[in-house]
C-alpha cells in the first residue's frame, strides 16, 4: 500500500500534446477512477503511472519515491488489462503464481499466498483448470488474482470489465470495490463508463482532450459540475444544457421567464437542468414541450422532446406514466437545482 502523486504530468508525441499537466495527490488506500470518452488520454495517463509510457515532463511518485525513470517492474505496481492476458497453457494456480516465481518466491509461501487470494476471489475450485475452461468473469478474476497475489503498492486497472456482459459487469463492480476495501490497496481504475465510475470511485478524474476537467468525489461532480463537458458526461441521461438570458427575477429561456438563480440581468448564460430535476405539468404551465420519442426502462421512462423556440430536452418520468410521442405538455424545473455556465468558456458560474 502506498500514496501516489502526479505533479504537472505531461505527455507529448513530438509537437502533439496529449496530456496537459495533470496533478493529483492520491491517499494510501484510495480508489481513484479516471473517466472520459475514447481518446481523452485516460489510458495514456494510467500507462505513464505504470511506466509503460515515458512522461514528457512532471513528476510521478509512488510511496514517496520518484519513479519517473524506473522500469515498470521496479515500481511495485500490478496492472489488470482489458484483455485478460492469461497464459493459456498454464492452470489458474500457475497463472496466479507466475509473478511470485519470477520474484523468487517458492514452496509453502507461494502456495499459501495463491490459495489465500484464490479464496478471496472464490476461485479455489478452479485452481487446476486452464483458462479455456473458465467463463469470462472467472478469467477476469484470475487476472485480478494474479495482480493481487503480489501485494503491490498500487493496483492499476485499465477497463477490466469492458469484455463482460451487462449482468456480469454489475457483479464484478461490486466485487472489485469490496476487494479493494478489504485489502486496502491504492487503486487507479480507467473506464469510459460513467456508471462504473460513480459506483466505484472515492474520487474521479474526469478527462477531456488530455485535460483533467474536474477532480472530486462522484457526488460533488454530479451536484456541482465544473464545466459543460463534465455536466454532459456525468449523469445518465446527460444534463439538458440550453442557451438562456439572465433577468432581474431569474432567466429567460426562449420566451418563457423562469425564477431560477439570478445571473446578471441581460447576460447570456447556458442553463443546465438534469432530466430528474424536471416535472411534467399540464400544457400551458412552465416550458412548453412537444414529445418526440420515449425510452421505456421499466420503473422510469425518458421523454425526449423540443421546447418552444427550439432546443432539445429530456425529462425523466415514472414508467407507469410514460408520455406518448406527439404529446404536448409543460415542464417545470425544480427550484434551486439549476446550473449556470459561461457560454464562452463552458466554466461553471456561481
Amino acid at each position: 500500500m502506498a500514496t501516489v502523486a502526479l505533479r504537472d504530468v505531461r505527455k507529448s508525441y513530438g509537437t502533439n500534446a496529449v496530456i496537459h499537466g495533470v496533478s493529483i495527490e492520491i491517499a494510501d488506500g484510495e480508489f481513484i477512477v479516471i473517466v472520459g470518452p475514447s481518446g481523452c488520454g485516460k489510458s495514456t495517463l494510467l500507462r505513464m503511472v505504470a511506466g509503460l509510457e515515458p512522461i514528457t515532463s512532471g513528476t510521478i511518485e509512488i510511496g514517496g519515491r520518484v519513479v519517473n525513470d524506473l522500469e515498470p517492474r521496479a515500481r511495485d505496481i500490478a496492472m489488470v488489462f482489458q484483455n485478460y492476458a492469461l497464459y493459456p497453457h498454464m492452470s489458474v494456480f500457475d497463472n496466479m503464481a507466475y509473478g511470485l516465481r519470477i520474484g523468487g518466491i517458492r514452496g509453502a509461501e507461494l502456495r499459501a499466498r495463491v490459495e489465500q487470494t484464490a479464496a478471496m476471489l472464490e476461485l479455489t475450485p478452479y485452481l487446476d483448470r486452464k483458462p479455456r475452461q473458465l467463463s469470462g468473469g472467472q478469467r477476469q478474476r484470475v487476472a485480478m488474482g494474479r495482480a493481487l497475489v503480489r501485494g503491490p503498492a498500487a493496483f492499476l486497472l485499465d477497463e477490466p470489465l469492458s469484455n463482460l456482459d451487462a449482468k456480469l459487469r454489475v457483479g464484478m463492480r461490486l466485487r472489485i470495490k469490496d476487494l479493494q476495501r478489504s485489502v486496502g490497496t491504492t487503486a487507479l481504475y480507467v473506464t469510459h463508463d460513467q456508471v462504473e465510475a460513480m459506483t466505484l470511485a472515492d474520487r474521479l478524474i474526469v478527462m477531456n482532450g488530455g485535460v483533467a476537467e474536474q477532480i472530486d468525489t462522484p457526488m460533488r461532480i454530479y451536484l456541482e459540475p465544473a464545466t459543460t463537458f463534465v455536466a454532459g458526461f456525468i449523469g445518465s441521461p446527460a444534463m439538458n444544457i440550453l442557451p438562456a438570458q439572465g433577468t432581474e427575477q431569474g432567466v429567460l429561456l426562449g420566451a418563457v421567464p423562469l425564477a431560477l438563480g439570478r445571473p446578471a440581468p441581460g447576460r447570456d448564460v447556458l442553463l443546465g437542468i438534469r432530466p430528474e430535476d424536471l416535472t411534467v405539468a399540464p400544457e400551458g404551465e412552465g416550458l412548453p414541450l412537444t414529445i418526440r420519442a420515449v425510452e421505456l426502462l421499466g420503473a422510469d421512462a425518458y421523454a425526449h422532446g423540443e421546447i418552444a423556440g427550439g432546443g432539445e430536452m429530456v425529462v425523466r418520468v415514472p414508467g407507469k406514466k410514460a408520455l406518448s410521442p406527439g404529446a404536448r405538455v409543460g415542464v417545470l424545473p425544480a427550484p434551486g437545482l439549476a446550473h449556470f455556465f459561461d457560454p464562452a468558456t463552458g466554466r461553471r458560474l456561481p
